[in-house]
């Protein structure tokens, strides 16, 4: 069984209602796990809005909820040097989502693939919308 590390923006999609997320996150839990990190858990509480209090607590139950560890934090640190010395300018955050995926072995499920340019990390094959 696959393990599908979900990203902020798939969430947020499915949350909302946009039929294109809501069907990928079916299709995601009938052939895995679907999981995602504290991370992504802190950013869509952040841009909750007030009607969507219900609809967030609901989806995040259904979903496994990772932590940051010592070995995730010193991978995303890692991560962004590398991408700060090669001319980018990767979000801390998203890197320690990347770290998350590639520490547990999951594929990493978001419409913002330029956002993780890492060779080694496994996207699910979605267009950015």
């Amino acid at each position: 069984m696959t393990a599908y590390l979900v990203d902020s923006n798939v969430l947020i999609d499915a949350l909302r209602g946009r039929s294109g997320s809501v069907s990928l996150m079916r299709e995601l839990g009938g052939t895995g796990s679907v999981a995602c990190s504290v991370v992504t858990t802190a950013e869509l509480l952040a841009g909750m809005r007030r009607n969507e209090a219900k609809a967030t607590e609901d989806l995040l139950s259904g979903v496994r909820q990772y932590e940051v560890t010592v070995e995730i934090a010193n991978l995303a640190g890692r991560l962004r040097n590398e991408g700060l010395a090669a001319g980018r300018s990767p979000s801390l955050l998203d890197m320690f989502i990347a770290a998350t995926a590639l520490i547990h072995g999951m594929v990493l499920v978001t419409y913002n693939r330029r956002h993780f340019p890492m060779p080694e990390l496994k996207l699910y094959p979605i267009p950015e919308p």
